[in-house]
């Protein structure tokens, strides 16, 4: 027990350093990629499927939606057993519900174990959004928190790259699908080694405000929050308006990650072979924005305005591919460097929804409001999958960009929202 209580407060001693943020920011990153690695667990595989199984397109897909079921309901509960709980041992089970996953899809020999796998993944997924930053808003210092929510999304866009990579690269190489899974598998088992011999430094339970002379006001405020019903923050606009907020994006970044590349080959007759690259040119834009966006960060007072600049110049950018004038090369590129904009906007967008949580109700909020995600991927693709179907190619780019639009208008309630709030806090404060 004395060990444990050294230890605690020499974490408490180094916790807001330099060194102490940096490792966190790289841990949490590499958790978080990790999640959007198992995203594509099953998809890239799916050819190899259908030749050793015979299913069909429409069958495999059903995997992908149970995968976004899961993980949507999951994350909206989650963030509940965090705030229990605490995140380090969430994310230390969420990893290993990835290995299970891993393991069973490379054993599998029927559909319904495939569907198993697909579950597993969802629930090892679940629980990331809420974990992640509730650990990165406990433990970081203020002036790198969006130093922190930047690696975050980057690690993210780098995960969803290197999964088909990796899976379909093993397969090609050996022949064996089955052995892409469990090498998956021993990915996120390493991992989670990784986060359990670093756990002191994922430890929500010491925090920066402990360490701080604000800490009699957060813990004032985290105790006042704790007396309310668990579930009143859902009483609160501010929470539905970011989950709105993340279900129009989520439907716009579905968009591009699964149709934009059909779409461009019949709306400008360019070769799969080329449009196959406009998803990774628009993530890899994505990266470099999130980079720049976690110093917009610091230096903007409303976040809200930073979002709709950057979304706007994407949606702009969309439409214009859209018209079918440019050139098609020249469409390619433009649809990638849309990602610049969604990118610059991450970082922002998620202190934003920092914001807009109560205290003490961290875990609960990101939970509620990141679960949008999951219900955008849900109900966007059969949308522009029957556009694609039904020769309405511009479609899949108009309908990315009013989904950047529907989510400016909620980031500006949600903005006007927080800012409203303050303006009452300082009206309150003595003079």
């Amino acid at each position: 027990m004395t060990t444990n209580t050294n230890a605690s407060a020499a974490g408490a001693d180094q916790i807001g350093s330099l060194r102490q943020d940096s490792r966190t920011i790289g841990l949490i990153g590499l958790a978080h990629g990790s999640s959007h690695f198992f995203h594509l667990l099953l998809p890239p595989l799916f050819p190899w499927l259908i030749q050793d199984f015979g299913f069909s397109y429409s069958e495999l897909s059903v995997l992908v939606s149970v995968f976004f079921i899961v993980s949507g309901v999951g994350q909206a509960l989650a963030g509940f057993v965090v705030d229990r709980f605490g995140a380090r041992p969430i994310l230390f089970a969420a990893l290993a519900s990835f290995a299970v996953a891993g393991v069973i899809a490379g054993t599998a020999h029927s559909y319904v174990q495939l569907m198993l796998a697909a579950v597993f993944a969802g629930l090892g997924n679940a629980p990331f959004h809420p974990v992640d930053f509730t650990i990165l808003n406990k433990r970081l210092s203020p002036q790198r928190l969006g130093h922190g929510f930047s690696v975050h999304g980057l690690s993210g866009n780098l995960g969803w790259a290197a999964a088909p990579v990796f899976m379909a690269g093993i397969t090609s190489a050996t022949g064996s699908w089955r052995l892409a899974c469990l090498c998956g598998a021993a990915l996120a088992a390493i991992i989670l080694a990784i986060m359990v011999i670093n756990r002191d430094a994922l430890d929500d339970r010491v925090t920066v405000a402990a360490a701080g002379a604000a800490h009699g006001a957060a813990k004032a405020a985290a105790a006042s929050a704790a007396q309310e019903h668990p579930l009143a923050f859902l009483k609160l606009p501010s929470v539905w308006l970011c989950f709105s907020f993340f279900f129009w994006t989520t439907c716009a970044m579905s968009a591009i990650q699964s149709f934009a590349s059909p779409a461009l080959q019949q709306l400008y007759g360019l070769p799969a072979s080329i449009t196959a690259y406009v998803v990774t040119g628009y993530m890899l834009f994505g990266a470099a924005g999130m980079v720049v966006g976690g110093f917009l960060v610091g230096r903007v007072e409303r976040l809200e305005k930073t979002i709709s600049a950057c979304l706007l110049f994407s949606g702009g950018l969309l439409a214009l591919v859209a018209t079918g004038w440019l050139p098609g090369y020249a469409a390619l590129g433009v649809a990638a460097l849309a990602g610049v904009g969604t990118g610059l906007a991450g970082p922002s967008r998620d202190m934003l929804v920092k914001r807009a949580a109560p205290p003490g109700a961290t875990g609960r909020v990101y939970g509620m409001v990141y679960s949008g995600l999951d219900l955008g991927f849900c109900l966007a693709a059969p949308v522009f999958g029957y556009m694609l179907d039904h020769h309405m190619n511009a479609g899949v780019f108009y309908g990315a960009a009013v989904g950047m639009v529907l989510s400016v208008v909620s980031a500006g309630f949600v903005g006007a929202g927080v800012a409203a709030r303050k303006a009452q806090l300082g009206a309150a404060k003595p003079a």
